[in-house]
């Protein structure tokens, strides 16, 4: 280090990527390194820096400071640390190749030096493939928890237009939320165009230029950007990470549109593919089965452009698979007709929150009535289960006394095992049996009371769970869907129509409670309380 002739250069690097947070800034690392040029008197011939990632080769400062090594324009390099110059293997070979030529004499850092020998070229390839190592661990650890989060339904990317990432949420938690200040007006645009009451373009002028919207930077939202948003599944509830992976997630973030709008809007920008997960969720999928050859029913959905007016209409409609036979004659129903028989049934088993009050009142009544009965039974069973445990005893006592022997013994006690396990179903079957049968008479009386609300107002889930609870064996025949009520279902029809002609012809009496008045009506009626 003490050659007179050899003459460094200095060379700081900073990245601003999360692995250097850590490291002295360009500036403190050039000080410390002009220290040591002074402390050991080296030749210093000029000093390179660079803001740029050494994860990979092109860095344009540090290959023109190799390129003068090569050119003998100086012989030793001076750096804070060794993975400031090499975090990728292309750099690292070029480092050593030069110390093997003799163009390149010393590598001086604060803490050792490296020459051209073997055992320095051999530490200094450790150092930087060490830091190529953690490099690439933590960018395989980025990727994990990335991945972790999308798996999650976490948006691992910042946050489109209209919402925001949480600043505050823990690291590796941090969810999208919506941005208060843009959220419904971009909502708002993108149901014009999904409507099909305004253009595109049309909407966008309304946003930007009537409602004053704005990005976040406080500018109006460009075409570009209105037209990204519009193509984002994310905007449905949806996302893809990586881009272009083809690995779909469903976000727990609170979607714009439904994924039925967003389908349109792509239709009416004239994509033919949609860039969002081919999977479709239908109400009624797996639950009915063609009346002609009892294959299952399926559902697809249909969109056409008007060419006269460029209006999009779209069908929902339920088929036979004709898988069992291709020649099923069986034609399509569309899903709104479908609904209208599948309400029709509902209908007729609704019953109002009153008779359900009613009845419950008369089930308990009625098992008060028989508890006598139920308790006789109960005391039998008692006794024979403890009898059996008599006999079990009496058992074991005569082998203490070796009054049998070990076969008789084992075979005799296992035939008593079998009968005290029976008498024990027995007594917990009889014991659970009536608050288990209240509670389904419950189940079923808020299920009539409720069933249709929830038809109308709920989402494709509480649709399919509503026409699942009516029977197991739904028919669709000649477009028409007939629903074998399930046994605890069908007395139901003909207690609700009664309950509703009771209801309709009931005139109040001044003073009396109306309830009041329909429970003495119930109580009298043959229908509802059979003999």
């Amino acid at each position: 280090m003490n050659d007179k002739n050899m003459s460094y250069f200095i060379y700081a690097r900073k990245s601003s990527e999360s692995e250097d947070r850590q490291v002295l800034s360009i500036q403190s690392q050039k000080s410390e390194l002009l220290e040591l040029i002074k402390r050991d008197q080296l030749n210093l011939t000029d000093i390179k820096e660079e803001a740029h990632s050494a994860k990979a080769p092109g860095r344009p400062v540090f290959n023109e400071l190799l390129d003068g090594i090569e050119a003998s324009k100086g012989q030793g390099l001076v750096v804070w640390n060794v993975d400031r110059l090499s975090r990728n293997s292309v750099d690292t070979g070029r480092l050593i190749y030069l110390l093997d030529i003799g163009k390149l004499q010393e590598i001086v850092t604060p803490s050792q030096v490296f020459r051209n020998t073997p055992n320095d070229k051999f530490l200094l390839s450790l150092l930087c493939s060490q830091a190529k190592l953690d490099n690439d661990n933590k960018g395989i650890n980025v990727k994990r928890g990335l991945k972790a989060k999308a798996e999650r339904g976490i948006y691992p990317c910042p946050a489109p237009t209209g919402y925001l990432n949480d600043k505050y949420a823990e690291r590796g938690n941090k969810t999208v939320e919506i941005d208060s200040d843009c959220f419904d007006l971009l909502k708002k645009m993108l149901e014009m165009v999904s409507s099909q009451k305004h253009r595109p373009l049309e909407a966008l002028r309304i946003g930007n230029e009537e409602w004053g919207f704005r990005t976040k930077k406080g500018k109006k939202l460009s075409r570009s950007g209105w037209y990204h948003i519009l193509t984002n599944p994310f905007y449905a509830g949806s996302f893809q990470y990586p881009l272009n992976s083809g690995n779909w997630y469903e976000g727990i973030h609170q979607s714009m549109i439904s994924k039925e709008q967003f389908d349109l809007i792509q239709i009416i920008l004239g994509n033919k593919g949609r860039p969002r997960p081919q999977t479709h969720s239908f109400a009624f999928t797996g639950l009915m089965r063609c009346g002609e050859c009892n294959a299952s029913i399926t559902c697809e959905e249909k969109f056409k452009t008007n060419k006269g007016n460029g209006k999009v209409h779209h069908w929902v409609y339920y088929r036979c698979t004709k898988k069992l036979n291709p020649k099923c004659t069986q034609k399509y129903i569309e899903e709104k007709l479908l609904e209208k028989q599948i309400l029709e049934t509902l209908n007729s088993i609704q019953i109002p929150p009153e008779f359900h009050d009613w009845s419950l009142k008369w089930l308990k009544k009625l098992n008060q009535q028989e508890s006598m009965d139920r308790n006789m039974i109960l005391l039998q069973q008692q006794k024979a289960y403890k009898a059996s445990l008599d006999k079990i005893d009496e058992l074991i006592d005569m082998r203490a006394a070796k009054e049998i022997s070990a076969e008789d013994f084992a075979r005799k006690k296992s035939e008593l095992e079998v009968e005290k396990n029976r008498f024990k179903e027995l007594l917990d079957d009889t014991d659970a049996r009536v608050n288990k049968w209240l509670k389904k008479a419950d189940e079923l009386f808020a299920f009539a009371q409720d069933a249709v609300q929830k038809f109308n107002e709920g989402n494709l889930d509480d649709k399919h769970y509503v026409l699942s609870k009516l029977g197991s064996n739904l028919i669709l025949f000649n477009k028409t869907l007939t629903v074998n009520l399930e046994d605890v279902l069908f007395p139901m029809q003909e207690a609700a129509k009664e309950v509703r002609r009771i209801s309709d012809t009931l005139e109040p009496v001044e003073g009396v409670d109306r309830t009041l008045q329909l429970e003495s009506l119930y109580s009298q009626n043959p229908v509802l309380l059979p003999s």
